[in-house]
């Protein structure tokens, strides 16, 4: 088995021949399983290709941008692949946003044609007006007015596959994340994002994870987050079993787990805490669960600990950003059970072909256990940020990125993260910059300052607190705070409490000092990171 993934391996160059190779190798194996209904990875070939002639008879050219608002289901995979045969670019979109959010994104990206989940049709059709590029809605499910219904309209067109000459430069997916601004930005990932470091796995001789032709993958991240996509193209690439839920579930997770015998899944800590508090999970078959794989923000060791315990397999962490290509630094399972247990506490050491530096403010390169900005450089970093090419060149530097992160690499390698120098927070897995919510804030006719923190959550990791000075002679209460903000962004990025003081602390050149208003509420935490 090894040999056979080592050769295909080296012939995965992009997402179209990742389809169309699977489909030779593994024609009648189940790809994708939603809902008890299955696509083998012959079907998926063939619907993404009819798909694909369909976007070309619409006019999609060559990087031309796809949206897709909806929930996951094979029909996202269908999409990603079509786009992908054709040289557009797909931009999957956060169904959590509020509707303002999704009408930005979907105008800075210059959209085309959007496909709409039933679920969002009236999200949709509340902003249709506001739409600059799109000529052409397709509802997934359901009939809309004016709209083409996804299985009646592809299936007119042609299996046969577009012969479109594919390079692994050209863009594939374009992911938004929150912008430190309060606008977020379009992350372009190539082809080669998604092969790259693999690659350098197979060029090492090792097969991470173990991944094999037989196993079956949990499929609960997000398609929009490149977590969930990421997790997902590794199972494909095995030729394994993906069982696909359209959003995370905890009961649905244990009866998913315990019903087709999981073998490997990958949460973030947030999942895995609400999944572990389930009366059910005591009841839960875990014996076929060989990894689980976690990441997307820090893991609080407690939680950690009784995961393993109640799951009993192994746990791998990593860590890394959309702007890396995901995974750039990986915590391996021997590191959870190692007599060291400070290596539950680090990120891990830099996948093969990935280097890091930690610099200071005059990026001078520091030694061992000396704190400064982790620099990731890896083959899988994006291309640039859509359109912003000043954003650019702050972020992605001589091919490292920087990440924001503060911390230190210890004399073995290890890496720790300290603190952010980003005002970035990290809520249940989904990062929010404060600027997001400041701007709207600021529209509030009491408030006259406000700073938006991120402060430790048992739950949730981080949970976002509103700072506010009021006007002389207004007044505001909490609530009400909070309710502003409602509707206005997606509701994970709402507030959770506010406090009211009499000033906010500032520099001589009058920015807020982030870290001031942070600090009694990270006191006696060994990292400011939750």
């Amino acid at each position: 088995m090894r040999m056979l993934e080592n050769k295909l391996m080296k012939e995965f160059d992009t997402l179209a021949d990742l389809s169309r190779l699977q489909a030779q190798e593994f024609p009648h194996a189940k790809a994708l399983i939603f809902k008890n209904e299955f696509l083998t990875y012959q079907q998926l070939d063939l619907n993404s290709d009819r798909l694909a002639n369909a976007l070309l008879a619409q006019g999609i050219k060559a990087q031309s941008r796809v949206a897709i608002l909806a929930k996951d289901s094979s029909k996202s995979y269908e999409i990603l692949f079509a786009c992908a045969k054709i040289k557009a670019v797909l931009v999957p979109i956060n169904w959590r946003l509020a509707a303002s959010e999704v009408s930005y994104i979907l105008n800075d990206a210059e959209v085309e044609l959007l496909f709409v989940g039933s679920e969002f049709h009236d999200l949709v059709k509340s902003i249709e007006s506001e739409l600059t590029n799109i000529k052409t809605f397709i509802t997934l499910e359901k009939t809309a007015e004016n709209w083409l219904n996804y299985s009646h309209w592809s299936q007119k067109y042609s299996d046969v596959s577009p012969e479109i000459a594919i390079e692994p430069n050209d863009v594939a997916v374009q992911l938004y994340t929150s912008g430190t601004t309060g606008r977020p930005k379009g992350v372009q990932l190539g082809h080669y994002s998604f092969f790259a470091v693999a690659k350098e796995w197979t060029r090492q001789g090792q097969n991470w994870l173990n991944w094999r032709q037989t196993d079956k993958s949990l499929l609960v991240v997000p398609f929009f987050h490149i977590g969930g996509l990421w997790w997902a193209i590794r199972g494909l690439v095995a030729g394994a079993e993906n069982i696909l839920l359209p959003a995370f579930n905890s009961i649905e997770v244990l009866e998913v787990i315990d019903k087709y015998r999981i073998t490997k899944a990958a949460m973030v800590p947030a999942m895995i805490q609400v999944v572990l508090s389930e009366p059910q999970c005591q009841e839960t078959d875990f014996s076929s669960l060989e990894y689980v794989l976690y990441g997307g923000s820090p893991i609080a060791e407690s939680l950690l600990r009784e995961a393993m315990k109640t799951f009993s397999c192994d746990f791998v962490q990593i860590y890394g950003m959309t702007e890396t290509g995901n995974c750039a630094v990986c915590l391996p399972e021997e590191a959870h059970t190692s007599s060291n247990s400070n290596l539950l506490k680090s990120a891990g050491k830099p996948f093969p072909g990935v280097s890091v530096a930690v610099v200071d403010s005059e990026v001078n390169k520091l030694t061992p256990f000396q704190i400064g900005e982790i620099w990731l450089k890896s083959p899988a970093n994006m291309i640039g940020y859509w359109k912003l090419p000043e954003a650019t060149a702050k972020t992605l530097t001589d091919g490292w990125i920087h990440t924001g992160d503060a911390g230190y690499v210890d004399d073995e390698g290890y890496i720790y993260i300290c603190d952010r120098l980003k005002d970035m927070i990290c809520y249940a897995g989904e990062n929010v910059y404060p600027a997001e919510i400041e701007n709207i804030l600021y529209e509030h006719p009491a408030i006259a300052e406000v700073g938006i923190i991120g402060v430790p959550d048992e739950d949730f990791g981080e949970s976002i607190k509103a700072i506010v000075v009021l006007k002389p002679d207004r007044s505001a209460k909490a609530l009400e705070i909070i309710n502003f903000v409602r509707g206005k962004l997606a509701d994970f990025k709402l507030p959770r409490s506010v406090e009211f003081v009499q000033s906010l602390p500032r520099t001589p050149s009058g920015k807020i000092q982030k870290g001031k208003l942070r600090e009694k509420y990270w006191q006696g935490y060994q990292r400011k990171v939750n």
